[in-house]
This record gives structure tokens, sequence and C-alpha cells, in this order.
């Protein structure tokens, strides 16, 4: 939110100074609840703990214990238990039928007031209205959205006029490099099956 902002105060002709009293808040050696440790959620603990960071996570199945002493992770069975402890929540879940809207208004209500929500998944994976109501009211202190439903958004749309609420346009993976290695990854999945070989990157594994 800081940087959005102070990116306009930088930019603004009428800016003649910085307040001083500007402040954000420390991402080192707070809490990170990541919900959904597949690949992407562990790479991103591999980076959290560069910061120090006590990393939580919620998944359907628990990582080995050599795979979350690698990053420092504590696996919490239920999902309420991250909530309550996370200065930062990350969602990380593939959206399915399960994961629709999984986060709503009493996830919401769980998480502390002081924390921020992240998404880097899918939009439909929150009740977009729960928590442009939880936004409004202070109920969490912010959210950081890659993504949303529909995307782009309706120019009317809530989450658009709220200032504790930043949006990227769903560029988690826009780097040249990372859509090279993507086509070439679809490529040797589409040579696997034409040559009848397993494929590398099944997303359902049979």
């Amino acid at each position: 939110m800081y940087l959005h902002t102070g990116c306009q105060i930088a930019l603004s002709p009428d800016t003649k100074y910085f307040a001083v009293d500007w402040l954000g808040v420390e991402v080192t050696r707070a809490t990170l609840g990541i919900i959904g440790m597949g690949s992407i959620g562990y790479k991103v603990a591999q980076r959290a703990r560069a910061f120090n960071m006590r990393i939580l996570y919620h998944n359907r199945n628990r990582r080995r214990k050599e795979e979350e002493e690698a990053v420092g992770a504590h696996y919490c069975a239920k999902m309420e238990d991250l909530l309550q402890q996370s200065d930062f929540v990350m969602l990380v879940v593939n959206l399915t039928p399960e994961t629709h809207k999984l986060f709503g208004k009493k996830e919401l209500g769980l998480m502390k007031p002081t924390a921020t929500l992240i998404n880097i998944s899918r939009g439909a994976v929150i009740d977009q209205d729960a928590l442009v109501e939880a936004l409004q009211n202070k109920v969490i202190r912010a959210a950081a959205l890659d993504v949303t439903y529909p995307e782009p958004l309706p120019r009317d749309h809530p989450l658009l006029k709220l200032n504790n609420v930043i949006i990227t346009p769903h560029i988690g993976t826009a780097t040249v490099q990372a859509i090279r290695m993507m086509a070439e990854e679809a490529i040797a999945n589409m040579l696997a099956v034409l040559n009848d070989q397993p494929i590398p990157s099944e997303v359902f594994p049979k």
C-alpha cells in the first residue's frame, strides 16, 4: 500500500517534502501464513526464509519433515490456527470447486486486524464482496491482489476505490524468462503425449 501511495507522493507536483512519519510494516521476523504449499507455495517459503520470517502453512497434505525443516515451516492442520497467528496470509491454491470462495467473511474475521491478505492464486478463491466489507471496516489492515474476478474488474468496482488495497494485472509470471520457460514446458508436454511418453507436468496424474 505504501509503495503505491509513496510513488504518487514522490511524483506529485504538489509534493514539497517527504513526511518523516510515513511508516510501513516490517516483513523481517513477521509471521507468514501460506495457504497451499504446493510447488509455488514452497518457493514462496524459500524466499520468505531469507527475511527471517516465521512460516506457517496449511495444505491438504503435510510436507515431509525434511522439506519443512529446509525452510523452517510449521504445519497448521487447521486453517483457523494459521489465520489467527499470521501477519501476512498468502493464498497459493488452485481454483477448484472446493477452493471456490474458500476465503470469506469467517476467514477474514479470524485474521489479525493488523494483517495483510495476499492473493496470487485465482480471484474466485476469495469472496470479493466479503473482502470489500473487511477492508472498508478495517477488519484486516490491507490486501494485495494479483488476481481478481473478473479480470479486469469493472471500473466502478468498490475494490478500486479503497486506499488499503493494491491490485496488479495478473503479472506474477510476467517476465520474458518465465514466459519462455512456460512455453518450453508446454511444448515438452505436447511432445511427450504425441510420442506416448510420460507427461512431465501432468496436472491430474492418473
